[in-house]
């Protein structure tokens, strides 16, 4: 009888089949890697024909990188399910590995989902695509003090990877393996849908959770439009489920000081719901609270996947035509302005946040303003919020595309493949062709690297110009469906450009000289012979700085010498009007 008795108590306290250790653990803990490896076999054998486990990839420790896809009726590949015009929500955690709220939830709802338990039938108007982990290598860097600042789990993984690149600053520059992977595998889908499940730091505040969608003010109207119905709908929704919801990130405009208020801003594509919208399709930023207990956390980033899955279910057709029509658009090469960069208007408007008491004074410590919270009072706080945008950098785009010298081709098509965009290859030289050069006038290094860069900011103009195009050189036309993607890598003066990033700097570096022995008797001989020389000399010289800087005065006649470097300052990547002949695949 006590035997029978044990056993039966064994079994009732036994987990239930595919539950996490965060459930098991009453959410206090979280899983190590090993668990979403063994989580991603067991789903395909408890719901056999509606979820497969894909590994897309291999992180630089060596660990795989793992997705499960679910759908009710077996739509498993991105291929059966392009045939079918379904939609792909695509939600991933961890990309910050501390961040981790995303993996728990994602498991859970795509149980509850699979097994009826959570709107039944759903899964048969829309495929959900979950990575449990992005940041694996940084997963498995787990300790209990990662992250100071967040309420649970007890310990948790790293906000870096191994190689310590921050992944949701590398959607343009895909420098990390993990991310050429990620994008591969993102774009080889082509989801409607992009949810990127992080978790906030920052200030104290009663709201638990916070989402920014892209297109919403920026991009074409139409998907705009959807933008503003999805970020609606998904608000109210959440209200009615108990949470506090912001439809914009809360960080005040100054640091610590809740009386300078929030704005709303329209990231660059090196973040991810950013990216999604430069391929036009719908990117969605979901950011619960840190100072919120784990598991409220993941109740709200599952409420929020589990009404984006509802969404593209129910208008998931209306969604794809508009995605449609907007590709459709920038394939005829109709888009012929991107705005590259967005500020803050000087409008605002006063909203009522719900705080908590606090107090500022200065540090006896640092000497700065700090704060502290009472969180045990909660106040509201009257402040302005910042809600206009307006361009801060437009460009208008070349007719034809980019070419891309034969030097620089193999490893600027190695990123064209992983964003999915389109180009072709010169088979054959072309004696002349009239392009466009950029040759900067000014140009400035960052003091220190960022993301393993030393970047650069140029001001400069394109010139046009006639010359030769050798064989192999790329040319990346703008009429693509990734077009606004296309003028961020490529227009040099972008936030987010390749030269911007650094990747083009040698071509800013100096690497010929003429000795100054030589210089010397050239500057007498042109200033000699040479009156608009002679005025021009005469003017910069009441410049104090120039007149005291020897090498400045030596490089105004470098500058003029026949030997100097014509290349020196001109971005090597050109713009033209027209596709030149001669193209062949570019893959």
């Amino acid at each position: 009888m006590l035997l029978a008795t044990a056993l039966s108590l064994a079994l009732t306290q036994a987990p239930l089949p595919l539950t996490t250790v965060s459930e098991q653990s009453g959410w206090t803990r979280t899983g190590r890697y090993s668990e979403v490896e063994a989580l991603c076999r067991a789903f395909p054998k408890a719901f056999p024909g509606k979820v497969r486990c894909d590994t897309f990839g291999t992180t630089p420790e060596g660990r795989p990188m793992l997705a499960l896809i679910a759908s009710a009726d077996g739509t498993l590949t991105p291929a059966a399910n392009a045939k079918k015009s379904r939609p792909v929500v695509f939600f991933q955690g961890g990309i910050h590995a501390g961040e981790i709220d995303g993996k728990d939830a994602g498991f859970a709802l795509l149980r509850d989902l699979l097994s009826g338990k959570t709107l039944p039938g759903i899964l048969k108007n829309v495929t959900a695509v979950f990575v449990p982990v992005f940041n694996v290598d940084g997963h498995e860097r787990f300790g209990p003090n990662n992250r100071p600042n967040q309420v649970g789990p007890e310990e948790m993984g790293w906000r870096t990877t191994g190689q310590n690149f921050n992944l949701n600053r590398d959607y343009v520059k895909a420098d990390a393996p993990e991310m050429v992977a990620l994008l591969r595998y993102l774009n080889t889908w082509d989801a409607l849908i992009y949810a990127d499940l992080h978790v906030t730091d920052g200030a104290k505040f009663e709201p638990d959770v916070a989402i920014a969608i892209e297109p919403l003010q920026s991009g074409p109207a139409p998907l705009r439009t959807v933008g503003v119905k999805l970020m609606k709908e998904l608000l109210q929704e959440l209200e009615t489920q108990g949470h506090q919801p912001l439809d914009f990130y809360p960080s005040f405009r100054e640091d610590d000081d809740p009386k300078s208020g929030f704005a709303y801003g329209v990231p660059s594509p090196r973040f991810s719901h950013a990216y999604a919208a430069s391929h036009r399709r719908f990117g969605v930023l979901v950011e619960t609270h840190s100072w919120k207990p784990y598991a409220q956390r993941v109740k709200a980033t599952r409420n929020v996947v589990a009404s984006l899955l509802r969404m593209a279910a129910r208008d998931g057709a209306a969604m794809l035509t508009a995605v449609k029509a907007a590709d459709a658009e920038a394939q005829a090469g109709k888009v012929r302005d991107v705005v590259l960069a967005w500020k803050n208007t000087a409008q605002s408007r006063p909203i009522n946040f719900r705080g908590y008491a606090y107090e500022r004074g200065t540090s006896e410590v640092s000497g700065q303003t700090w704060i502290r919270y009472d969180d045990s009072k909660p106040e509201v706080w009257t402040v302005p919020y910042f809600d206009t945008v307006e361009p801060a950098l437009t460009v208008s785009l070349p007719s034809g595309g980019y070419l891309v010298p034969p030097a620089h081709a193999a490893w600027v098509s190695q990123k064209l493949t992983t964003h999915g965009l389109s180009f072709q290859r010169l088979s054959r030289p072309t004696p002349t062709s009239d392009v466009e050069v950029f040759r900067a006038t000014e140009s400035k290094w960052s003091a220190s690297s960022n993301e393993g860069h030393q970047t650069l900011s140029v001001k400069g103009a394109w010139e046009k110009q006639s010359q030769a195009l050798p064989a192999g050189t790329l040319y990346v036309p703008v009429a693509q469906p990734g077009v606004e993607l296309v003028a961020h890598m490529f227009e040099p003066s972008g936030p987010d450009s390749l030269l911007s990033w650094g990747f083009f700097n040698a071509h800013f570096e100096q690497k010929e000289y003429i000795e100054d022995y030589v210089l010397e008797p050239f500057a007498r001989e042109l200033l000699a012979k040479d009156a608009g020389v002679k005025a021009e000399w005469d003017a910069k010289l009441k410049d104090p700085a120039f007149a005291k800087d020897a090498r400045a005065r030596l490089r105004f006649f470098y500058e003029r010498h026949p030997a100097r470097d014509t290349q020196l300052r001109v971005y090597p990547v050109l713009r033209t009007a027209t596709a030149p002949t001669g193209l062949s695949a570019g893959r």
